[in-house]
């Protein structure tokens, strides 16, 4: 018999020990696994619950006009951009003034409109990228099944190299 058995008893009682000891250690350290399932969980509770509430929403005459003024930012960006070459070449010393006038303004100032701007693209982004899921694939995300237990799993038995074990095993079997 191995000394495990011997100072516990029964394969039983190291079996329950095992679950103690993993018990409280659960209580210094969370499970990972089961973190993780209770967050994918809620995550999947939240977007269903998301698209539930925009699944058959109304649009009247302030969603188009918000919609058309949230469609005007790229365009003018772009046409703006070109009519600075415009601009530039049209009227020179007038293009100059304003580019020196835009030289002085601090840097900081600069920074915030680059956050400004970068956060309104990348939330338009990600809104489209997120309405084009859901309204082109509703059920192409089931939710994965919950992994097995692990008191489900069978137990795995390697072919050797542990001689206690395989006597543990034997004594285990054989009571």
């Amino acid at each position: 018999m191995g000394l495990i058995s011997r100072i516990f008893g029964a394969p039983q009682a190291v079996g329950a020990l095992a679950d103690a000891t993993r018990g409280v250690a659960e209580v210094f350290i969370p499970n990972a696994t089961r973190s993780l399932e209770l967050s994918a969980e809620a995550q999947s509770a939240a977007l269903a619950q998301h698209a539930a509430e925009f699944r058959n929403a109304p649009g009247g005459w302030f969603d188009g006009l918000v919609n058309g003024l949230n469609r005007l930012p790229r365009p003018t960006l772009a046409f703006g951009s070109i009519g600075l070459f415009a601009y530039a070449m049209a009227d020179p010393p007038g293009f100059a003034e304003r580019m020196e006038a835009l030289e002085r303004v601090p840097e900081p100032l600069w920074w915030l409109m680059g956050a400004v701007v970068a956060f309104y693209f990348g939330a338009r982004e990600t809104h489209h990228f997120r309405a084009s899921q859901t309204a082109t694939r509703p059920e192409a995300r089931p939710v994965p099944p919950a992994p097995a237990a692990p008191e489900a799993a069978a137990p795995r038995r390697p072919t050797g190299g542990n001689p206690a074990l395989e006597d543990w095993r034997r004594g285990a079997t054989a009571g």
